[in-house]
């Protein structure tokens, strides 16, 4: 199957060509009528004067043999003249007109011609355009003039006027053949090398923008072609990098903007559940004082056993429900407000001895690893209450030893690791959602860690969970030492 091409002028070309080039061909061809003109008018002078020559090259000759009445002499002058082939026609007439001797086509009687009596008058050499025998031709008269400088006889010397006419023909044919051939190559050189030098690289930045017009941001054109073109293509680069980085921007935003109302909704449903929180512990702290005063009064004044026993178990469920309530009046309490610079081993302290109120008789061993000397900036109580809250939930389950690492420095960091069986990867991102807990049913709230975490977040802090190499949970605090 033959392919077939097509040739589609771009719309740059269509005015390049109609603005540029046509005119510069019509200004050319204008230019090559008028010269043809010129040039027909010189031709035309020059054969005119190929004959003048002609005839007063024979014109002496012919005069003398005039004088003698040699007309041989004259035959043989006007046959040389014809002989040249430029020649149609060539006579001798005496100054009555009559024909004395003739070569070719020729005129037999020129009495009653007015240029062969303007010529014999005055002397002058006379031209026309005329019919001789049916054949159009350009006749040349000229006087016959002894060495006396008196006129004797007329010379008629005819060429076919289509010999003027073939070579200006000639002529306007080679101008013309090479005024179509300049224009196609004008045209071809304007396609090819507009194309070449400019249309490849409009065309290339024309369908980058098109594609950046359907979507596509990642194109990028690459500067080459004309240095306005280049500016251009690099122009469209940094506006097309320029559009990245403000979508970039705009995305991170947004992403912002996600995570803070995703924060903001969780402190307006943290701030539900601590309201609920603090009113439930309010509603249910008295009663259970009643309730707790009460059983104790009764078992001072029993004796039976049995009643003593049932007595005791419902003070233990008042007291479960008494810490209870004391976590949710912790983690109702507001964000903290006034902070101090403390020391870290002092707090530490302070939260084992209280944690140690909460213990029975359990063999397990807290060992404090490391020194820091840099003074942390924080709601003592608060923060106390959140190492008490780590202790508590590492003391439920370890085994036999809970090792507490410090480290100073510009950070603080405080590990909690005990040696129980660790935490699931999945209770990970749900260990501080509130009453969310792994323990058995009495042995936890659920709201330890929610309050660790909310009091690490007030002081610019930080909590992290995860599984130690020998096995057990770590619990990471890490706060910003003070700079005072």
């Amino acid at each position: 199957m033959t392919k077939r091409y097509s040739l589609n002028l771009s719309s740059l070309q269509k005015r390049l060509l109609l603005y540029v080039v046509v005119p510069m061909i019509v200004i050319s061809g204008v230019a090559i009528s008028f010269g043809l003109q010129l040039m027909a008018q010189q031709e035309e002078q020059r054969l005119k004067a190929d004959l003048e020559l002609l005839g007063r090259a024979i014109s002496l000759p012919i005069s003398d043999a005039l004088l003698t009445n040699d007309l041989p002499a004259v035959q043989a002058n006007l046959d040389s003249v014809f002989s040249i082939g430029r020649v149609y026609g060539a006579s001798v007439y005496n100054v009555e007109g009559n024909q004395v001797a003739e070569a070719g086509i020729t005129e037999t009687d020129l009495s009653n011609s007015f240029l062969a009596q303007q010529t014999v008058e005055t002397g002058v050499t006379q031209d026309d355009y005329r019919r001789v025998e049916g054949q159009d031709v350009f006749s040349q008269f000229m006087p016959i003039i002894d060495r006396g400088g008196r006129i004797i006889g007329l010379l008629q010397i005819n060429r076919k006027a289509s010999d003027f006419d073939e070579r200006f023909a000639q002529l306007s044919k080679v101008a013309w053949f090479s005024w179509a051939a300049f224009a196609l190559v004008t045209i071809a050189v304007l396609i090819f090398g507009h194309y070449r030098g400019v249309g490849r690289h409009v065309v290339e930045l024309k369908n980058a923008m098109r594609r950046v017009a359907e979507g596509d941001r990642d194109i990028r054109v690459t500067p080459q072609g004309p240095s306005e073109i280049a500016e251009i293509s690099d122009g469209l680069n940094r506006m097309l990098d320029s559009i990245d980085r403000a979508e970039q921007e705009l995305k991170q935003r947004r992403q912002q903007e996600e995570k803070l109302q995703q924060a903001l909704r969780e402190q307006e449903k943290m701030a539900a559940i601590g309201s609920v929180a603090s009113g439930v512990a309010h509603e249910l702290g008295a009663p259970l004082t009643v309730i707790d005063a009460r059983a104790k009064r009764l078992l001072k004044n029993n004796t039976n056993s049995e009643e003593i026993r049932q007595l005791d178990a419902v003070r233990g469920q008042v007291q479960r429900l008494t810490g209870l309530v004391n976590q949710l009046l912790a983690f109702s309490r507001t964000p903290v407000a006034e902070r101090k610079p403390c020391e870290v081993q002092q707090l530490l302290a302070r939260a084992i001895q209280s944690i140690g109120y909460e213990r029975d008789d359990d063999p397990i061993k807290i060992r404090v690893d490391g020194q820091v000397s840099s003074l942390i900036n924080v709601d003592d109580k608060r923060f106390e209450l959140a190492l008490i809250n780590v202790l508590r939930n590492a003391l439920q389950a370890a085994k036999s030893e809970i090792v507490v690492s410090l480290r100073g420095g510009d950070t603080v960091e405080i590990c909690v690791c005990d040696d129980g069986p660790g935490i699931d990867d999945a209770m990970k991102n749900t260990a501080t959602q509130p009453f969310n807990s792994t323990k058995p049913q009495g042995k936890g709230t659920g709201l330890g860690l929610t309050i660790v975490s909310h009091v690490m977040t007030d002081h610019h802090g930080s909590m992290t969970l995860e599984n130690a190499e020998h096995g057990g949970c770590c619990v990471r605090l890490r706060l910003p030492a003070s700079k005072e």
